[in-house]
């Protein structure tokens, strides 16, 4: 897979004349190395749903007059970039207003992308419609008259579909299209006869041509249907609605995979289809560099200008973070992460949602970045017994399988860090684990306080503000490490005091924390809270109750709290590869996070407890050598200053 890509969008309408008048071979080679760039990911057909070349599949732009996608597969292959070809295959919108039967509709007959034809946008398709069949020619077209590198097919996904062909394949089976349950059903199966006849379509001519069916997010807990992709692209622009949560998640969980996969971000300074906007040099060169520290190889979307010509601004942003990329990439290729905890996603056991990112998920995976926790993100199928520590956050029920997985799990020495209604069952009525505690019921007060019985650090004794939604426990063997205080009253029409919740009244409400055998046990929705909100006192509680879990953490250091850390271990060299990156996103705008000043970090001290003595430590790619001290099983160093990313290599 390569490491250095582009994601080059075309999306140009029928009213735009004059399509690729200003392309040239050499322009567009020159503005491909001006940008280290060595696969460029080019258009079929985009999503207005023109073809970019001579078909007989689909219908070229009127505006073109000759064949764009082999120019630039020519012009590409002549300097070694690689060419995967997109084709949209959720949109086409000049077939939308030929065959508006075919396109997706919801329970209310609504379009979906735009609700209707009155504005301006896009149409989706339904592929259990005769849309299948028109798209498929255009597919095999591609595949056999062009040496593509790949196939990228964008905008599908399973959907919940209610157009008439639904309806009457539902009905025709007996089935009613008012239950929404069947309804979802036909969208599973719908979505894997898209994917089996397009992958055995392709690989019929070209075996093993990579494929990627792109929804905008990878799913956690549906591992089929990340395996229906030869390997998998995170769509995930910070700028472009994302935001910087989302790509560590969806890293940590694709790497569990074993599937190769890139990162994809874009150069703009907001989202697809922008002209004209272009974020910070210093942004891409930390997004990418996320990348590689997370296992990922690199995609930067762009967006050609319908006169053909490259814009040479982009590819020199590009330039400067893809230079560094190829320093980098030998102790980036086939990497494995190193953790010490397992967040069980609350997105892989509950059913798909349309939402790339849950608050849980995005609370729980904050804390670990900014407390130097070394993690993955796990679905029940991976297995727990590698870690030491598994998350469940704040409502994660437990199936009978799950449940088994946790005993064993608990059975070898794992420990357990449950919040809120995880650990119960799955109708909510009783911890189905042994946690030290008993359900009471739902707590009554929210938000409410909670008093800890322990030191926090960088704050001192009080009782702090929780806002999110409580359960009230009593203790079965626990030890009680915090305590819960109840407000005088809710916030309600006749009991209401001060400008947000009522004080504390300094009443015990019971166990907050609680200490057990098998791990500790919050009784809120802390990492909600925490994605919400931000207050310190969360983030402290929950790394206070990791270290108590932990029986020998691998890494620790003194790096600030928006500084990432990740250990990739290249098993082939015998190597281990340090990754510490520092910038500090701030929000623009109406909500837009960018990154603008990068500052350098000086003195970083790391300890590694590896399974093997240290031969050498170095900083790469500079191969300046590291003094280090080995004692036992950990070896130590300090980096005496890096500007937004770092990679260490210990030799063992």
């Amino acid at each position: 897979m390569r490491f250095r890509q582009v994601h080059l969008d075309f999306h140009t309408s029928e009213a735009i004349d004059r399509i690729g008048t200003s392309f040239n071979k050499l322009q567009f080679q020159t503005m491909l190395q001006k940008g280290h760039v060595n696969s460029v990911t080019i258009f079929s057909k985009c999503h207005h749903g023109w073809a970019y070349h001579p078909t007989t599949a689909n219908e070229i732009h009127p505006g073109l007059e000759f064949d764009l996608l082999q120019a630039m597969i020519e012009a590409a292959h002549e300097i070694g970039v690689k060419t995967p070809v997109y084709l949209s295959a959720g949109l086409d919108e000049k077939m939308a207003r030929r065959h508006p039967e075919w396109l997706f509709r919801n329970d209310k007959e609504q379009t979906s992308w735009v609700k209707d034809f009155m504005t301006p946008g896009y149409h989706e398709f339904c592929m259990n419609s005769p849309y299948l069949d028109y798209l498929l020619k255009q597919i095999e077209e591609v595949v056999q008259n062009y040496d593509a590198d790949g196939i990228f097919l964008d905008i599908v996904g399973v959907r919940t579909c209610y157009c008439q062909h639904c309806v009457a394949a539902l009905r025709a089976n007996g089935q009613d299209p008012r239950d929404v349950e069947t309804v979802r059903a036909l969208g599973e199966k719908t979505y894997a006869t898209y994917t089996r006849k397009v992958n055995e379509l392709i690989h019929a001519a070209a075996p093993n041509m990579p494929i990627f069916h792109n929804g905008g997010h990878i799913h956690k807990g549906r591992r089929d249907l990340a395996h229906m992709n030869t390997h998998l692209e995170l769509e995930s622009l910070p700028t472009g609605g994302w935001g910087y949560d989302h790509f560590p998640l969806s890293a940590r969980y694709a790497q569990i995979l074993g599937m190769d996969y890139l990162g994809m971000t874009g150069k703009f300074h907001t989202s697809w289809g922008e002209f004209g906007g272009y974020k910070h040099p210093n942004a891409l060169r930390y997004e990418v560099a996320l990348n590689i520290a997370n296992g990922a190889g690199c995609s930067v979307g762009d967006q050609l200008n319908p006169n053909g010509l490259m814009d040479e601004l982009t590819y020199t942003i590009i330039g400067r973070a893809y230079e560094e990329v190829e320093q980098k990439e030998p102790w980036c290729i086939n990497t494995t992460n190193i953790a010490d905890v397992a967040l069980l996603s609350l997105e892989s056991t509950t059913s798909i949602s349309n939402a790339r990112t849950g608050p849980s998920d995005v609370g729980a995976a904050r804390i670990l970045l900014e407390g130097h926790i070394l993690f993955d993100v796990i679905d029940p199928e991976e297995s727990f017994n590698k870690y030491q520590v598994l998350i469940l956050p704040d409502n994660v029920r437990l199936t009978p399988s799950l449940r088994g997985k946790i005993d064993e799990f608990l059975a070898n020495g794992g420990q357990i860090l449950a919040t809120g209604q995880s650990g119960m069952n799955a109708e909510g009525s009783s911890f189905s684990i042994d946690l030290g505690i008993e359900w009471v019921g739902r707590n009554s007060y929210q938000p409410d306080y909670f008093r800890p019985l322990f030191p926090v650090e960088n704050l001192g004794p009080a009782s702090f503000i929780f806002y999110s939604q409580g359960q009230r426990i009593s203790l079965k063997g626990g030890e009680e490490i915090g305590v819960r205080e109840d407000p005088y009253f809710n916030r309600e029409l006749f009991t209401f005091s001060s400008h947000q919740h009522t004080p504390n009244s300094g009443n015990y409400g019971g166990p907050g924390m609680v200490k057990s055998n098998n791990g500790i046990y919050i009784a809120w929705n802390i990492f909600e809270d925490y994605a919400t909100k931000g207050s310190l006192i969360l983030k402290e509680t929950v790394l206070y109750a990791l270290k108590q879990l932990f029986r020998n953490r691998t890494l620790e250091t003194n790096l600030p709290a928006q500084g990432v850390v990740t250990l990739q271990h290249q098993e082939k060299e015998q190597r281990y590869v340090n990754h510490l990156l520092y910038a500090s996103p701030v929000k623009r705008g109406e909500g837009i996070e960018i990154i603008e000043d990068i500052v350098p970090i000086h003195d970083v001290k790391v300890s590694v407890r590896l399974p093997k003595p240290a031969k050498r430590v170095y900083l790469a790619p500079q191969e300046t050598e590291l003094e280090f001290q080995q004692i036992g099983k950990r070896v130590t160093y300090t980096v005496e200053k890096f500007e937004c990313h770092q990679m260490v290599v210990i030799e063992v």
